[in-house]
């Protein structure tokens, strides 16, 4: 994770609202009326009481008293307005932002997200974005609102003595800006190690329960049980620093405010005892400071929470600022698939060694068979021809050009992949099966599916092809949904596929019905079948055996 300071975090975040400024703009100037009529209500009623004792203020009481009920009405109407622009800024920007970041984790998928932990990526999508509603509700129009509220009040508490306006500009500035950063620095990286375990934890309950069968199965629910009370326990103390820093950091505040209060007392009335300022310069400037430390108070309140949204900022545009292994390509003229072929291709990730040298050709029309141990790189091979990873040196090429030089959606619609694991999505089969051509008829999908072998499974169903499967496929056996991803390939219709052990979770009737559809699908298409089965492989029209990296 790259360790951005606050600052930056934040600039990069504000950066963000620019489409929105108006709006920001907008917010700024209601909440600073706002709190403008909050604090003239306040020191209308010192003008009330010196008016009360006699002393000429120019003001009537009626006056005063109507336009202290005008201010009262402004200000609900005001905080309301403000309100309303923030959070429409912030749930805007917040749904961008989503957008952003899966656009992010489409560029970065598989290669990137590979190895990532799922369940911190939930945590990044769900709870982090989620948490920077406070920052654009709750902190930038915040700031500014202070900023220029400190300004208008410094001047007007200066136009009885300069030296209260100095006394006030030094209350607004402690509890505005100097006690928010002792906080952020005294809270260190306690945010960014909450939000890190909040992740973890994430990922260990979305562990557990894909995984609860085989916890039952095997008695490990109280060992599992124990893990995930000690991360709760660990997060429970993270999120307790947190609180405390928090509880700290508003007594601080409210002794500070109370302690500006006195010296705004005792030295406006000093100036008075000496004749310098007269009582009503006393009473309003006191009563002003009393009532203006609303807006810096909430910057002093951010001091430890910002903490939190600084750490779920940088956790998100860790994912956006992340750098794809392969960038999508476009702009180059489409090319027909005619043959592939991979010429001494070696590949590793990271320090480990897959493939090493290896050279394969795929002549047009034919199928190609590769079998070898598991971990010989046999599916790597495959995830190479589709460019789901760089390759180290050499090269993988259809119809002679290099794949890193082929449109990426050109490539996609050349190329049908069928994985080992099938994913099916918490839908009905029918939306399901589309996602390999969303325009596809129903004749279409059932003609997909008979090739399959799986339409007969389906129409027993209650629901036919409406049926929903449940979440990750867990209604349906291993077979059923192996048998529902060469479905899906069959119906992409591409002229080059990619199989990745199609027929091991099928019994022998079905791997026969579905090894039949691809001698049949074998007019216009070209196949390299990855398998264990040697039954399988009789179909092949060549057989590559991949040891260790290499073929033998």
């Amino acid at each position: 994770m790259k360790k951005r300071s606050g600052l930056q975090v934040m600039a990069r975040l504000i950066g963000l609202v620019k489409p929105l400024s108006g709006y920001m703009v907008l917010a700024v100037l209601m909440g600073l009326l706002g709190h403008l009529c909050a604090a003239f209500i306040t020191i209308l009623a010192g003008y009330g009481v010196i008016s009360l004792l006699g002393i000429g203020t120019g003001w009537t009481l009626t006056a005063i008293f109507i336009l202290m009920g005008i201010f009262a009405l402004l200000r609900g109407l005001l905080r309301y307005a403000e309100q309303a622009c923030n959070h429409f800024i912030a749930f805007k920007l917040l749904a961008l932002l989503r957008d952003r970041v899966f656009r992010a984790l489409r560029r970065l998928c598989p290669a990137k997200l590979e190895g990532k932990d799922k369940g911190n990526l939930i945590a990044v999508i769900t709870s982090d974005i989620e948490l920077l509603e406070v920052f654009y509700a709750h902190t930038i129009s915040p700031a500014a609102i202070a900023l220029l509220f400190t300004v208008i009040m410094c001047l007007f508490i200066g136009s009885f003595h300069w030296g209260l306006g100095l006394i006030a500009l030094a209350a607004y500035a402690t509890v505005g800006v100097i006690i928010p950063l002792i906080t952020a620095k005294y809270s260190g990286d306690d945010g960014l190690r909450f939000r890190t375990k909040s992740g973890e934890l994430s990922g260990f309950v979305l562990d557990s329960l894909r995984g609860l069968s085989e916890i039952l199965q095997y008695g490990q629910g109280n060992r599992r049980l124990k893990q995930m009370n000690e991360q709760t326990d660990a997060l429970s103390e993270e999120e307790q620093k947190l609180k405390r820093i928090a509880g700290r950091n508003t007594a601080v505040t409210n002794i500070t405010v109370l302690a500006f209060d006195l010296l705004m007392l005792f030295g406006s009335a000093w100036l008075c005892q000496i004749g310098v300022l007269s009582f009503a310069a006393v009473l309003i400037p006191t009563l002003a400071l009393f009532a203006s430390f609303g807006p810096v108070i909430a910057l002093a309140a951010l001091g430890s929470t910002l903490q939190n949204t600084f750490a779920a900022g940088n956790r998100v545009l860790d994912i956006l600022d992340e750098t794809p292994v392969v960038e999508e390509i476009s702009g180059k003229p489409d090319i027909t698939f005619r043959h592939a072929e991979a010429n001494n291709v070696s590949f590793s990730y990271g320090n480990e060694e897959i493939l090493s040298d290896i050279s394969v050709s795929i002549p047009a029309g034919s199928v190609v068979g590769i079998v070898g141990k598991s971990g010989s790189g046999k599916s790597t091979l495959l995830k190479l021809f589709m460019r789901f990873w760089q390759v180290r040196q050499g090269t993988v090429a259809l119809s002679g050009k290099p794949v890193d030089q082929i449109n990426t959606a050109n490539l996609r619609e050349m190329e049908g992949f069928v994985t080992q694991q099938t994913h099916l999505f918490h839908d009905s089969i029918k939306n399901n099966l589309r996602i390999a051509k969303p325009d596809a008829t129903d004749e279409q999908l059932v003609a997909a599916c008979k090739k399959a072998s799986v339409h007969d499974f389906i129409m027993t169903l209650p629901n036919g092809y409406d049926t929903p499967v449940g979440e990750l496929g867990d209604t349906l056996s291993g077979g059923e949904r192996q048998r529902l991803g060469l479905a899906r390939a069959f119906l992409h219709n591409a002229p080059f596929l990619l199989l990745d052990e199609p027929t091991s979770n099928l019994d022998s009737l079905n791997e026969a019905v579905i090894l039949k559809s691809l001698r049949e699908e074998r007019d216009g298409k070209t196949v390299i079948l990855v398998s264990h089965r040697q039954s399988t492989m009789r179909i092949a029209d060549s057989v590559i055996s991949v040891e260790n990296g290499r073929v033998s």
